[in-house]
């Protein structure tokens, strides 16, 4: 799992276009937007782009000055679903693991 949070900054002139363009593509959503152009946006891989090639493509869209990554998120699904804990109990400051 890759999660993105970004911040997509776009000319007035052009924001409905854009935003129209971003929530276009698939694994990506617009969660609010400005008068002026700014957008927060989530991106997601999906099962035929990475999250970096879904971003790349908005930095292609006419109108789109710039996007900026203000959040990553990533899990390695593929591995073991289980957190494995330490058999004993582990020092952490002045609390054991078990006071956790």
């Amino acid at each position: 799992m890759n999660i993105c949070g970004c911040l997509v900054h776009a000319t007035a002139e052009k924001a409905d276009t854009v935003r129209d363009s971003v929530e276009a593509m698939e694994g990506v959503e617009v969660h609010a937007a400005s008068e002026d152009g700014r957008l927060v946006v989530v991106v997601e891989d999906t099962d035929t782009a990475t999250a970096s090639e879904q971003i790349m493509a908005i930095h292609q869209i006419p109108g789109v000055i710039s996007v900026t990554l203000t959040y990553h998120h990533f899990e390695d699904l593929a591995a073991n679903d289980t957190v494995s804990l330490p058999a004993k109990s582990s020092q952490v400051g002045d609390q054991t693991h078990e006071n956790l």
